[in-house]
C-alpha cells in the first residue's frame, strides 16, 4: 500500500521528468530554429528558390548537414586552412562535383614535346600574377561543366597580356558553342589542350564582351566569333609528375592545372592553405597564378578557381606545395599545359 508521503514523492518524481523532457525539447527546439532562419537568409543571400516544400524539406537538412560538418571541421582547429558556407552549402558532394567538375582526365595522354622552361635555373622566391596585371576578375561557371574553358581561357588571357601589355577578357562560351568536333563537349567536359588546338586552328578567340558568357551550351554564331582579340601559335605540356617543373612554368605565365577537387573540404574550402585530403583522380580545371610561403613556413601554388568570389579566398585558393607525392597535392602537377606565342591583332 503507497502511502500518502510516497505518493508526494512520486507525484514530485514525475513532475521533474516531465518538466526535464520538455526542456530537452524546448532546446532542440531553440537550436534547430536559429538553422532554420540561417537557412532562409542564405536562399535569400544567394537567391535559391525550391520547386516545393518538399524540396525545400530535403535542402533544408542537407544544409544543415554541411553546416554541422563545417563547423566541426573548424572547430577541431587542426587543420591550417577553414571551410566555410558558401552557395554550395545545400549541395550533396556528388551534386556539387556533377555540376561543376567536368574535366575529362580519361580521354588522352599528355604529349612528350618541348617544354620551354626546362632550362630555367632561377626562379622568384615569390609570384603573383594579379600583381602583374596579367589575371581578370574571377569569374563563375554557374550550373555548368565547363571548368576547362575557364581554365584555357585564363590561361591565354594571362599570355595575352605579358606578349601586348592589353589584359582582355576572353570568351568562354565560345569555346563552349564552337570547340564541338572532339573531345570538348561544352558543359559535359573537356581539356584544356584540346582547348588551346581549337584556338590555334581558330586562329583566335573572341573578347566575353563579344561573345558573353551563358551557362549553357548553343549554337557557335560565327558573327561573335569572327571578332578575335587574341591568338595563339600552340601551346606546350608541362613534364608531368613534377612540382619543379610546373615552378618554372608558373614563374613565367599562368598555368592550366588540372585537379582533384572532389572532396568536401575542397566543397566548403574559405581560406588558408589547404592541405586536405585528396586523391590524383583529376576531375576539375583551374589555373594556377602564382605561388608563395605562408607566414608558418607553408609553401603553396596560388590557384585561380571558377566557382564565384564567395568560394575560397575571393574565389581562388592557396593548395601547399613541395609534397612529397610527385604529383602534387590533389595532382596539381599531373596534367598542367599552357599556350604559347599570343600576340595582337591589328
Amino acid at each position: 500500500m503507497v502511502t500518502k508521503s510516497q505518493c508526494q514523492c512520486i507525484c514530485l518524481a514525475t513532475i521533474f521528468v516531465i518538466g526535464t523532457l520538455a526542456s530537452l525539447a524546448e532546446s532542440r527546439s531553440l537550436n534547430a530554429a536559429p538553422v532554420l532562419e540561417n537557412h532562409k537568409w542564405w536562399m535569400a543571400h544567394y537567391g535559391r528558390v525550391y520547386v516545393d516544400d518538399d524540396e525545400r524539406s530535403m535542402r533544408s537538412k542537407l544544409y544543415e548537414e554541411n553546416v554541422r560538418y563545417i563547423e566541426s571541421v573548424n572547430k577541431a582547429n587542426n587543420r591550417p586552412y577553414k571551410l566555410g558556407i558558401n552557395e554550395f552549402a545545400d549541395l550533396t558532394n556528388e551534386e556539387f562535383k556533377t555540376a561543376r567538375n567536368r574535366f575529362k582526365s580519361h580521354v588522352s595522354a599528355q604529349s612528350t614535346a618541348l617544354f620551354r622552361y626546362q632550362n630555367v635555373t632561377a626562379v622568384p622566391s615569390a609570384m603573383d600574377w594579379r600583381k602583374n596585371g596579367a589575371v581578370t576578375p574571377v569569374k563563375d561557371q554557374g550550373q555548368c561543366g565547363c571548368c576547362w574553358a575557364f581554365s584555357a581561357v585564363a590561361a591565354m588571357e594571362g599570355l595575352t597580356q605579358l606578349k601586348t601589355g592589353a589584359l582582355i577578357s576572353l570568351s568562354e562560351q565560345e569555346l563552349l558553342d564552337c570547340d564541338t568536333s572532339g573531345v570538348n563537349q561544352g558543359c559535359e567536359g573537356g581539356l584544356m589542350d584540346s582547348a588551346f588546338e581549337f584556338i590555334q586552328q581558330n586562329h583566335g578567340l573572341s573578347t566575353e564582351a563579344s561573345y558573353p558568357y551563358r551557362e549553357t551550351d548553343g549554337a557557335c554564331n560565327a558573327n561573335n566569333e569572327a571578332n578575335h582579340a587574341a591568338k595563339i601559335t600552340g601551346h606546350e605540356d608541362v613534364p608531368a609528375n613534377s612540382e619543379t617543373a610546373l615552378l618554372k612554368a608558373v614563374a613565367n605565365q599562368p598555368i592550366s592545372v588540372a585537379l582533384d577537387a572532389g572532396g568536401s573540404d575542397f566543397q566548403f574550402y574559405s581560406s588558408g592553405v589547404f592541405t586536405g585530403e585528396c586523391g590524383t583522380e583529376l576531375d576539375h580545371a583551374a589555373t594556377a597564378v602564382g605561388y608563395g610561403t605562408d607566414t608558418d613556413g607553408t609553401k603553396y601554388w596560388l590557384v585561380k578557381n571558377s566557382w564565384g568570389t564567395t568560394w575560397g579566398e575571393e574565389g581562388y585558393m592557396r593548395i601547399q606545395r613541395g609534397v612529397a607525392a610527385k604529383e602534387g597535392l590533389c595532382g596539381i602537377a599531373m596534367r598542367a599545359s599552357y599556350p604559347i606565342s599570343s600576340m595582337k591583332l591589328h
